[in-house]
């Protein structure tokens, strides 16, 4: 049987990592519907103005709004070169008492840009979305591991104890951070508008008769339509490139935060202290059949990477536009910014769908703290020492040469650890077996982690969640996980 489709080039986030919601938004049919509410948004303004737009030509133009068939505009953009001009000979013939006012004073910027706003404006609240979920399932499990003790890391070498909901009180802390830069993101969007050629707005000054309050109320009428209340003062012929610059860089600080929690998960994995979801019948490789391997958050690393890679494109056009605009912005615009955000969609699928199901080995993550908990505890064993007549100089340096003596056993002898029965035979410090084991309970250690958990959720995670939690669109669905 003939698959021609095996023959083209298949993009994997369209095919294994975007979701159907974010895959939609930048679809042809919701872009190309965009410019023709975009159109029609025009000549109501335009109408509601003065200007002489026929009601049949306005009636017209909503019937035939998602009228679509992209097929016969393949066919014009052919013909004409020209995407924009294409779609419009399309709206034309089935809107035909629209066609002598359609775009009139407009440029092609006028869909094309002002629609990138309204793809960034959507697609950022379904990363915003996204990301609650995130939270919402991190804070859970936060919250139901806030006491768990367990060793804490730096340099990646055993630190003070921390506790399990203390470090993913971490990640949620870097995922609050974004929320807040995408909040302020949505809240500071402007709209290009009609702005004209080359931003000057001279075509709709002609129009107008020389009227400059119409223009400006023209420009603030037709942002009001598409759901903006703020316009850009000034363009050139497109809105600011640093505008995409600006989003994608919030987007790079989403997928940073997500590939921390993924690399940290990925060494929780090692240790065999935390792990993602493991499916039943999932294979972890194809020659060792015991591996289990971190493959979601490694997948996460690696998407998160190519978020931050692509948050460099923008960065570049903004830099390199001359003077009121040039087109080499546009064919790397068509990539990076749909790219984007279908990645970090993607990214953010798997985070909720891990955060969801993490496996907490509490046996595993005792026995791998009590294997360091002696050495943790010296400065404890060193004040009681002191406080039972000892001298605080004198014991440091004697625990120094105990504690250094039982690792060296551990590391060249794979011995459990003898600090506390070197201790203990040490008559300097005065303590027995007895009195050193009761100050191993891990809990002494871990300071006011479960405190700080407690606060952070309950001042800072759940007011946020509480405010940002009704933003969710109900076609989130659950997260899907596609191999």
């Amino acid at each position: 049987m003939v698959q021609p489709e095996l023959d083209r080039y298949d993009h994997p986030l369209a095919g294994r990592y975007a979701s159907a919601p974010m895959q939609r938004l930048f679809s042809p049919r919701h872009r190309f519907g965009t410019w023709r509410r975009l159109w029609l948004a025009l000549a109501e303004a335009q109408s509601e103005l003065g200007l002489p737009v026929p009601p049949e030509a306005l009636e017209q133009m909503r019937r035939a709004l998602d009228d679509l068939d992209l097929a016969k505009a393949a066919e014009y953009e052919r013909r004409f070169r020209h995407d924009v001009m294409a779609h419009i000979h399309l709206f034309g013939e089935l809107a035909p008492a629209a066609r002598p006012v359609l775009h009139l004073g407009a440029t092609s910027a006028y869909v094309a840009d002002n629609t990138d706003l309204l793809l960034h404006r959507e697609a950022l609240r379904l990363v915003l979305a996204r990301t609650v979920r995130c939270v919402e399932a991190l804070a859970s499990f936060a919250r139901r591991y806030r006491d768990l003790p367990t060793t804490a890391f730096t340099h990646f070498q055993p630190a003070q104890p921390t506790t399990v909901g203390k470090r993913a009180a971490l990640w949620i802390q870097d995922f609050v951070l974004d929320l807040e830069e995408m909040e302020f993101r949505l809240a500071t969007l402007r709209f290009r508008g009609a702005k004209g050629t080359t931003g000057t707005q001279a075509s709709f000054l002609e129009l107008f008769g020389g009227d400059h309050e119409k223009v400006e109320r023209l420009d603030r009428l037709v942002a009001a339509k598409m759901g903006f209340s703020q316009v850009f003062e000034v363009t050139g012929q497109t809105y600011p490139r640093k505008v995409d610059q600006a989003l994608l860089a919030t987007l790079a600080g989403v997928a940073a935060s997500a590939s921390k929690l993924g690399h940290d998960l990925r060494l929780l994995a090692h240790l065999r202290e935390v792990e993602e979801p493991f499916e039943e019948e999932q294979i972890g490789s194809s020659a060792m059949p015991y591996k289990r391997n971190p493959m979601r958050a490694e997948r996460i690393c690696a998407l998160a990477r190519h978020v931050l890679v692509l948050a460099q494109d923008p960065a570049f056009t903004a830099a390199t536009q001359w003077l009121e605009r040039t087109l080499d912005d546009s064919a790397n615009r068509r990539l990076s910014l749909p790219d984007a955000y279908l990645t970090t969609d993607g990214m953010l699928v798997l985070v909720e769908n891990v955060a969801r199901g993490l496996v907490v080995n509490p046996g595993v993550i005792r026995r791998n703290l009590e294997e360091h908990l002696p050495f943790m505890a010296s400065e404890a064993i060193l004040m009681h020492a002191v406080q039972r007549g000892g001298d605080r100089q004198d014991l440091h340096e004697r625990l120094r040469v105990h504690a250094l003596a039982a690792a060296r056993r551990m590391k060249e002898e794979g011995a459990a650890p003898d600090l506390l029965d070197r201790v203990a035979a040490d008559p300097a410090f005065g303590l027995t077996q007895g009195e050193l084991e009761a100050l191993l309970d891990p809990l002494r250690f871990v300071g006011r982690a479960p405190q700080q958990v407690d606060r952070f959720l309950e001042e800072r995670v759940e007011p946020l969640l509480a405010r940002l939690a009704p933003q969710i669109p109900p076609h989130l669905g659950e997260p899907d996980v596609r191999v």
